[in-house]
């Protein structure tokens, strides 16, 4: 007998075997599914038979140590589809050998612990230990490592800290050299600039540069390099501001290397009006800042000897005792108007940059009635660098600061900026400035840390517009993987960082961007051993 179902399984046909043609048709309801059903089952029923076939076989064949195929699918899943977690098949021991707290004098004159992990795993083999045994030597082991490195990191800090720091002898050597020269010869003693160039200084037709630096060599790349690219060197005004101690050299300096055409003036801050005048400001903030951070920082020895904080913390607050930020040289920029009254619009330079482009384009951005032109940090190809926000800076776990900023604003950088000064004397940039100085101190120091540009992002906020970052490429001073192409095509790079170009900690490969500005045949600079590397 031969049974035939139609494809629409309405019509069963059962046919005799012997061939004859006597068959029975059974005639299915449209409506009812009962065949199809039954069709379809045996379908399904088939197919999931051969499946669990193909995984038990696959299974045998992976066996119990490797889960790595089809085979494992259903153990893998299934619990996860239960709603369980698969069981973890590290022994509880060892998570409980490894969560146990150690204090750090435990490890100290044990002779028995592993120094590498290929004399651990022989230790292991050799004594055939157990699982207690195993986590015990293991924990003892990593936990020495990490005391190892923390102790070497902080040395690391340290070391880099007092590199950076100090003054090199030969920085040493070239202001005392200059002094002498200012006092011995009367060519070192010039008016700077000449009589006749002096109305140049309040003309707003020119150029005008505004440096703070108390470091000779620093200034003069950073002069040199502004002149030699510049496509108009005759409109150019740099005004060198110093401190008492580096005027004399700082003149003796540009007495013996004028830039022509180009004007430089060299002032001390004494030679400022206002700065002789009353109290100032910036000055009372420092004195108060000094006796803070001695009271709370404790000096670098202090620091170090800090078990419980962690490495970057201890760098943190190293970096905060460098003299660099706390020099006036530092704050200066903001007292911009008052030391330049009659003057519309200044570029300012930090003195660890290099200028390789004509600037005089700088004085075509249309600054939109902002005060302060710079580059944006919280976009472009280098995340390192180009990745910060007011949260980089800010202390936002602050209630003073967490009620009027946003942590994911955009940041910018200090180093190379417009400052559009008609545009800041209508403003209280300069108050909102001492306020939150006066507000950090207040506060222990936990508004911020370090530096001058967290007041400076404060006082600024809503008064500055971006630039592109063409002209001021950053973070040459504290990371060695900046691209040498990137730099040497950028408008001005900003050693900004601890590797400063004129320390023995710089980068080599960076060095020579700012070194080429030196003329190290020059008497003063052979005569103090300054070399290119």
């Amino acid at each position: 007998m031969q049974l035939h179902i139609s494809p629409s399984l309405r019509h069963v046909t059962v046919l005799p075997g012997k061939g004859v043609r006597e068959f029975i048709k059974v005639k299915v309801g449209s409506r009812r599914l009962s065949y199809r059903m039954l069709f379809y089952s045996l379908l399904f029923l088939t197919f999931l038979l051969r499946f669990v076939f193909v995984l038990s076989a696959v299974d045998t064949i992976d066996g119990e140590s490797k889960c790595s195929t089809i085979g494992c699918l259903g153990k893998r899943l299934g619990p996860r589809i239960l709603g369980r977690r698969p069981q973890s098949t590290v022994p509880e021991v060892i998570y409980q050998i490894l969560e146990e707290p150690m204090s750090k004098d435990e490890l100290k004159g044990r002779s028995d612990i592993p120094q590498t992990l290929e004399e651990f795993m022989a230790d292991m083999k050799e004594s055939k230990s157990d699982a207690k045994t195993f986590a015990i030597k293991l924990r003892d082991m990593v936990t020495l490592m990490e005391q190892r490195t923390r102790t070497a990191k902080i040395q690391e800090y340290l070391y880099r800290h007092v590199a950076s720091s100090s003054i090199p002898k030969q920085l040493h050597c070239l202001a005392l050299r200059l002094a002498n020269e200012h006092s011995t010869n009367a060519a070192a003693r010039l008016q700077l600039p000449s009589a006749e160039l002096v109305p140049a200084l309040v003309d707003n037709s020119y150029f005008h540069y505004v440096l703070a630096s108390d470091n000779v060599l620093a200034t003069s790349v950073v002069a040199t390099s502004l002149v030699k690219n510049s496509l108009h060197p005759a409109k150019i005004v740099l005004h060198i501001i110093t401190d008492r101690k580096t005027y004399y050299p700082m003149q003796a300096w540009f007495s013996l290397h004028p830039l022509s055409p180009a004007i430089i003036e060299v002032k001390a801050l004494q030679h400022f009006d206002w700065f002789s005048k009353g109290k100032v400001p910036v000055l009372e903030a420092m004195e108060k800042d000094q006796r803070v951070r001695a009271q709370f920082r404790g000096g670098s020895s202090a620091i170090v000897a800090n078990n419980t904080e962690k490495p970057y913390v201890i760098a943190a607050k190293l970096q905060a005792l460098s003299p660099k930020y706390n020099s006036l040289m530092n704050h200066i920029r903001i007292h911009l108007p008052e030391m330049f009254p009659s003057l519309n619009k200044v570029v300012f330079l930090d003195d660890d940059l290099v200028v390789q482009t004509d600037l005089s384009p700088l004085w075509d951005i249309d600054m939109n009635g902002k005060v302060n032109g710079a580059v944006a940090t919280c976009r472009g190809d280098d995340k390192f660098v180009m990745s910060k926000t007011l949260k980089s800076y800010l202390n936002f776990s602050h209630p003073l600061i967490s009620r009027n900023f946003d942590p994911n604003e955009c940041a910018w950088a200090y180093g190379m900026n417009i400052f559009d000064l008609e545009a800041w004397r209508k403003t209280n940039i300069s108050q909102t400035y001492h306020y939150w100085l006066e507000q950090n101190l207040k506060s222990d120091l936990s508004l911020w840390q370090l530096g001058t540009l967290p007041p400076g992002l404060i006082a600024f906020h809503g008064h500055v517009h971006v630039i592109d970052p063409f002209w001021h490429m950053l973070g040459l001073g504290y990371q060695e993987n900046s691209s040498f192409a990137d730099a040497e095509s950028a408008g001005v790079i900003h050693f900004n960082g601890r590797a400063k170009p004129w320390l023995d900690i710089a980068f080599p490969k960076l060095r020579p961007l700012w070194s080429k500005y030196i003329n190290f045949s020059d008497k003063f600079i052979k005569s103090c051993h300054i070399r290119a590397s």
